[in-house]
């Protein structure tokens, strides 16, 4: 059998931090196996859905390279599907109308609150004769669930777990509109796309055990369920907007992380091999097993995702790199885009450059100094050391520097340790207001390399700056 997973979001909103773990594990899982990873969007909320989340959902899974191996599945234009299946199960006896109005759902609620029992329906109409339905009420239709028993789902992740049948109720498939429920649509996309492994959130445990009975009265295949657990805060509440659950998007543009180093995190919060912390893709698609998530809920840790990304960026193509923050420095910079000669700067000093940041954030920032034309921003400390640096040393090395024949680094170190010995001075002296008035920064890549990426002329023209 192949194994078919699927990721299925509702296009309310963006693809959350949460959603990208299920996907990524949906896909893994998939790639393990040999088997399909599909992609279905729930757009059955009208009212909610947007072109522009389900736009969302498609940038943010492309980003992180789950790509589904068939075209998306929109879940609204289905419906007449689903509204077929609710017909076979009434024409099969297994579902039936019901008339209850609100008032007398709200009566029926309040009765079983105030006996201390379940608040579910109480199947007034499951075997009542439909001569009996009062006019001018649009019946909604119910399935006949079990009433006697238990419900059992074996579990990937969550192991058996079992619940009486008594406490599920006959719930709602169709409504009086004739438009189908979640549970119906679920299910019956779910048998049609193939899917055999269902794996999600475990605040979806509840709904298998309702599927599960439709599952069963339309004599159709249960799939194998995977109830992962939510992701945690640090503090060990539920994830919320405080602490990162925010939209893919944010993580890539707002705050500078690479898709890879993302996926891997992703893929520790519930999962790990042994003490390995820097998992390749390669290697998630043969390690990774959905049986080995664990059942405790993960922590999201800010920390933990930025040092492994600095990790993948230096491991990261220059050019790439450069690429990828090229309109940030641009932005930096005040310029619409920076050119061709700008982006060959930044990759001959990106080796340099890579080793020092964390995220393309701070990466951008310390790459700017390499392509600003004009009057360079000084921070405060940097101003300090040239505020404090020896009289008249920025004159003598440029004179110095600007006599070299051949502009190398060898020759560029040579020339201002030269230039320290002749003015009596501790190198340490020279090349740290020498550091900051070419990159305006007390902190940045070797002073030398720096120097050769710069070239002799912006180099010269920088110090002279500072010496007029």
């Amino acid at each position: 059998m192949t194994v078919v997973t699927r990721f299925a979001p509702s296009p309310t909103g963006f693809l959350h931090i949460g959603g990208a773990r299920t996907a990524l594990y949906n896909w893994l899982y998939a790639k393990h196996t040999g088997g399909k990873f599909l992609l279905r969007i729930e757009d059955t909320d009208r009212e909610r859905s947007t072109p522009e989340a389900v736009e969302a959902i498609f940038d943010g899974l492309n980003w992180l390279g789950l790509t589904a191996d068939d075209e998306p599945t929109f879940q609204f234009a289905r419906r007449d599907r689903h509204a077929e299946v609710a017909q076979q199960l009434l024409d099969a006896g297994k579902a039936y109308y019901c008339y209850c109005t609100p008032e007398e759902l709200t009566a029926m609620r309040e009765k079983a609150r105030a006996e201390g029992r379940p608040m579910k329906y109480d199947g007034t109409w499951r075997d009542r004769d439909p001569s009996e339905a009062p006019g001018g009420v649009k019946p909604v239709v119910r399935l006949k669930a079990p009433q006697d028993g238990d419900a059992v789902i074996n579990d990937q992740v969550q192991g058996e777990v079992r619940v009486a049948n008594e406490q599920l109720d006959d719930y709602v498939i169709l409504r009086g509109d004739g438009t189908p429920t979640y549970m119906l649509s679920v299910v019956v996309d779910d048998h049609d796309m193939g899917v055999t492994n269902v794996i999600r959130g475990d605040d979806h445990l509840t709904n298998a055990f309702r599927q599960k009975a439709l599952y069963d009265a339309m004599g159709w295949d249960v799939p194998t369920f995977a109830h992962i657990p939510l992701i945690h805060g640090p503090d060990g509440a539920k994830l919320s907007k405080r602490h990162g659950a925010l939209g893919v998007d944010s993580y890539r543009d707002e705050m500078g992380f690479l898709p890879e180093a993302v996926n891997n995190y992703l893929l520790r919060l519930g999962w790990g091999h042994g003490d390995d912390e820097v998992i390749s893709q390669e290697q998630a698609i043969e390690w990774f097993d959905i049986k080995d998530v664990g059942k405790g809920a993960a922590r999201f840790d800010f920390a933990k995702l930025t040092n492994l990304n600095g990790i993948y960026m230096r491991q990261a193509d220059d050019k790439r790199l450069v690429d990828e923050i090229s309109q940030r420095v641009a932005a930096i910079i005040g310029t619409d885009a920076i050119d061709a000669a700008q982006k060959e700067i930044l990759i001959n000093g990106m080796s340099g450059l890579k080793e020092r940041a964390k995220t393309l954030i701070e990466l951008a920032e310390s790459s700017a100094f390499y392509v600003t034309d004009g009057v360079l921003s000084v921070n405060e400390k940097a101003q300090s050391l040239i505020d404090s640096a020896p009289e008249g040393l920025f004159a003598e090395l440029a004179n110095s520097l600007e006599a070299l024949e051949s502009w190398t680094e060898e020759n560029v170190d040579a020339c201002v340790r030269a230039t320290a010995e002749k003015l009596d001075l501790k190198l340490g002296k020279v090349a740290q207001p020498l550091r900051a008035v070419l990159t305006g920064s007390n902190s940045s890549p070797g002073i030398f390399e720096v120097m050769i990426v710069l070239g002799k002329e912006q180099t010269l023209k920088r110090i002279r700056h500072f010496d007029a």
